[in-house]
């Protein structure tokens, strides 16, 4: 199960609105079959390691990361495939929570004659495949919020300045991070003050560069960005207020970006909770959120996010530089979004520390 696990993480970034799922096949001590989501979300695992095992999997055990699918869309279901090639054992880690399955394809397995055995490695399935689950539980995909701050939590400074806080491996490996979700979410003040790609630029990986989204109530996004000019190679979506100019968004939607109209809070910024909710109907299941400060507070405020990274350099900028965060409406310290350190890691001079949001 644990070779899967790895297999299904292949897919994170490139399968959605389907979860990213690995599957192997054993007979013996031999693995005769292997696969994950391809890009796009098909061909399904199972499809792929069952056809590398060809008619060896008669008998054999598959480890599948997710239980296998029981309904009919653009291909056959999954627990069908696994029926029709006579597997002896499905092993599976996590249930389906996707209303067309959830139990239905264990069901099936198990009507077929076939041994089931559910719920092994079952926290690390829903560790990577928690986007796809939140997605389908409570409309809104996995948020990620990652900051790039001094040790005092700057993130630029007084001018504005950002260029560089962090050295390269700290953005190596940011550009990895946008890799593994399926778009990447900033404030239209970042763009403003950066006019940034949001690409991936790591080799080899930059066809799997996510959607860009600007949050931008007033349409302030310049025809003449970077983000508009590589509109047309790159996706790029726009979360704005109703009732903007409407010859303002026919010049978006002819440059070939998407416009999204949502509802705004009472300063004046896209009610995120709506918007999130509006990003998964299109598809969206893994969100990384880059900035800006405001924006990135209202989902700590909401309790909209799920994991922070944050990536800290060994430096310091003081108080009048710009802070990663705007406030969050707090004042007493007991009433503070709690977190849970889950990893670190040294990135050459930087510091990466990981974090869960505790939600309850």
């Amino acid at each position: 199960m644990n070779m899967a696990l790895r297999l299904a993480r292949r897919g994170l970034g490139r399968v959605a609105p389907n979860p990213a799922v690995g599957c192997v096949l054993v007979k013996g001590d031999e693995v005769i079959g292997r696969g994950w989501t391809q890009d796009g979300g098909r061909p399904h695992a199972e499809t792929v390691a069952l056809e590398q095992a060809g008619v060896h999997a008669e008998g054999a055990t598959a480890y599948v990361t997710l239980e296998p699918c029981s309904h009919h869309g653009k291909t056959g279901p999954c627990s069908e495939a696994l029926i029709n090639a006579k597997v002896g054992r499905v092993v599976t880690a996590l249930q389906d929570p996707d209303e067309r399955v959830n139990g239905k394809g264990l069901e099936l397995l198990k009507t077929a004659g076939i041994d089931v055995v559910h719920g092994i490695c079952e926290a690390a399935a829903l560790e990577s495949n928690l986007g796809f689950v939140l997605a389908k539980t409570i409309s809104r995909p996995l948020v990620t919020l990652k900051m790039a701050t001094t040790l005092d939590g700057k993130v630029a400074s007084r001018t504005g300045n950002s260029k560089w806080i962090t050295g390269p491996e700290a953005r190596q490996y940011g550009h990895m991070l946008r890799n593994q979700n399926d778009a990447i979410l900033v404030g239209i003040g970042t763009v403003l003050a950066d006019d940034p790609m949001l690409d991936c630029r790591i080799p080899g990986l930059e066809k799997y560069s996510p959607i860009r989204i600007v949050a931008d109530s007033r349409l302030r996004l310049p025809l003449t960005s970077t983000l508009v000019k590589t509109a047309k190679e790159i996706p790029l979506w726009v979360i704005t207020a109703p009732e903007n100019n409407p010859e303002r968004i026919k010049a978006f939607e002819d440059l070939g970006i998407r416009v999204i109209e949502t509802d705004v809070d009472s300063s004046g910024y896209p009610d995120m909770k709506l918007a999130l909710e509006q990003l998964t109907e299109l598809g969206i299941t893994r969100l990384l959120v880059e900035g800006g400060s405001h924006l990135q507070a209202s989902l700590v405020k909401e309790g909209l996010a799920d994991h922070f990274y944050w990536f800290r350099a060994a430096k310091v900028i003081g108080g009048d530089g710009i802070s990663v965060l705007q406030s969050i409406g707090l004042t007493e310290v007991a009433d503070a979004p709690e977190l849970k350190l889950v990893e670190t890691r040294r990135l050459g001079e930087d510091q990466l520390e990981c974090y869960l949001l505790r939600n309850e």
